[in-house]
């Protein structure tokens, strides 16, 4: 089985292509001896790598927790709380990630670590909600013709269930992925590093040059992993009807 020509694998390159760009731009033009000081490809790579290390992480953890949970809530017996789940989730996405950052952290204090478990904690709910939901629009009819193959209740959700919620299920991934790349930014307020770092600093001494390259980083790495779980959700629904 191959990759399709719509998986479009040249638009992460592309992505990657524009921020070593960008970074090389605004160090060698810096906009003064003051930004030139801070603006340095140590500086840049230091803030990259704890940006991708807390959004790569924080991602991963959510979808550990938040697919089995929503697998979970759409069992037989739970299936009278799954609506309830869905309202809360949905209310609870409307609070502001910075919120949400200083009340971990008036719990937690400041750090990296910090910034990882609220990011995570901000990242479940897209996740969850989207897999009670895929799941829950399965039509019964298809599970009760699994239940009449024999297919027992683990299968009916391997076999069944997730392949059909798949990509409700990675459409949540993607808009979690998107709004932690976006939230990580607020993580330097606590203490967690990233490329908010160099946007606070800009802001700080008034420097355009310092604020465009944390911000242009942080929008272009959206987009890279945005695009990356576009891909996997392509390859993922090929193989499913592949299989099928």
């Amino acid at each position: 089985m191959h990759l399709k020509k719509d998986y479009n694998i040249y638009y992460p390159i592309i992505l990657v292509i524009l921020g070593i760009a960008t970074a090389v731009y605004f160090v060698n033009n810096p906009g003064g001896t003051m930004a030139a000081r801070l603006l340095n490809y140590d500086e840049i790579i230091r803030t990259c790598r704890e940006h991708i290390i807390l959004v790569i992480i924080s991602i991963i953890g959510a979808i550990l927790f938040s697919v089995p949970m929503g697998i979970i809530v759409t069992r037989p017996r739970f299936k009278s709380i799954a609506p309830i789940v869905d309202n809360l989730t949905n209310i609870a996405q409307t609070v502001p990630s910075l919120a949400v950052l200083a009340l971990v952290y008036t719990a937690l204090g400041l750090g990296f670590k910090t910034g990882l478990f609220a990011l995570w904690l901000y990242t479940l709910l897209p996740i969850l909600r989207n897999t009670s939901a895929g799941i829950q629009a399965i039509p019964d009819e298809i599970i009760e013709a699994a239940k009449g193959m024999g297919m027992s209740p683990v299968h009916i959700i391997y076999k069944i269930e997730l392949p059909l919620a798949l990509p409700v299920i990675m459409a949540g991934i993607r808009v979690s992925a998107v709004v932690c790349t976006g939230a990580a930014a607020l993580a330097t307020f606590i203490g967690a590093g990233g490329l908010g770092d160099l946007v606070v600093t800009g802001l700080a001494l008034s420097r355009n040059t310092i604020i465009f390259t944390g911000g242009i980083l942080t929008a272009l790495f959206g987009m890279f992993i945005d695009s990356i779980f576009g891909i996997l959700e392509s390859y993922l629904v090929t193989k499913r009807n592949f299989d099928m």
